[in-house]
């Protein structure tokens, strides 16, 4: 049956969905995916943590700059 616009289609739960019965097929797809992930090496692992918390650092600091600049010019314009 085609749906009517902005109409939101409704999902039909089976029989072991929700709290009470966990499906177990989603327990072994969720496995499953995890087996496909290609996890980082520790030597790109702690390259790009590092490359991360550099810019992160740089970030602060020109945030930081700017900020104080502009408390700077605030003070002086309104003595």
């Amino acid at each position: 049956m085609p749906q009517a616009e902005g109409v939101a289609a409704v999902a039909t739960a089976s029989d072991g969905d929700g709290p009470e019965g966990a499906d177990d097929g989603f327990v072994a797809s969720t496995l499953a995916e995890l087996r496909k992930v290609v996890w980082p090496s520790r030597q790109q692992l702690f390259s790009e943590s590092v490359a991360v918390i550099l810019m992160v650092t740089l970030s602060a600091f020109a945030i930081a700059a700017v900020s104080r600049f502009y408390g700077w010019a605030a003070s002086q314009i309104f003595r």
